[in-house]
């Protein structure tokens, strides 16, 4: 019996969770899990230009949330080969009906989910176990110029971390970044 890629749009209509068909024997398994035609029809038409891959040591471990402004603005594909984290999406698009909500998705190895985060969403993970690795497709390079960030604890985001601010284990840099009202967002809804 095949099986195809499944989709779900979530609360912000605009994120999609994606599962890849998995076709597993006692040999392991095999799974497609990107492919430019099929996600075309789940209403994803990106170009993807580079992929990342992250390993975090630790459990508690909070990457973002960030974004890339224009003229580099990335759009996110993010799974995970290893371990499980929950994933965050805020929309930071002025003008959205759901500016500064977000969403919340347990990623993992074991469910084999993808998020879909388009372009004008802040994105952060928090790992759930050790030796979590993340592996995302962007649609545009690393541009450092545009690299930007809102703090992960924002308090008018209200965020269920499942870690606390002295459990967090955090880069430098994402200590340091302001709140979604400090910032004056370069993504406009609809634009």
């Amino acid at each position: 019996m095949s099986r195809k890629t499944e989709a779900k749009r979530l609360e912000i209509p605009d994120l999609v969770l994606v599962t890849p068909a998995r076709f597993g024997d006692d040999r392991g398994f095999f799974s497609e899990t990107y492919n430019d035609l099929a996600f075309a029809e789940l209403g994803i038409a990106a170009r993807f230009v580079q992929d990342n891959h992250s390993l975090s040591r630790n459990k508690g471990v909070v990457r973002g949330l960030h974004f890339q402004a224009p003229p580099h603005a990335q759009g996110k594909l993010v799974r995970v080969v290893r371990g499980s984290i929950l994933d965050v999406a805020v929309d930071i698009r002025q003008g959205s009906p759901t500016f500064g909500k977000h969403v919340l998705v347990e990623l993992s190895a074991a469910n084999w989910r993808q998020l879909w985060v388009p372009v004008g969403f802040a994105h952060a993970f928090c790992t759930l176990e050790e030796d979590t690795e993340v592996i995302y497709k962007v649609t545009d390079y690393y541009a450092p110029e545009c690299d930007a960030g809102i703090i992960w604890n924002d308090p008018d985001l209200g965020i269920a971390w499942p870690v606390s601010a002295a459990q967090a284990l955090l880069s430098a840099k994402d200590t340091t970044l302001p709140r979604l009202a400090d910032i004056s967002s370069p993504f406009t809804y609809g634009a």
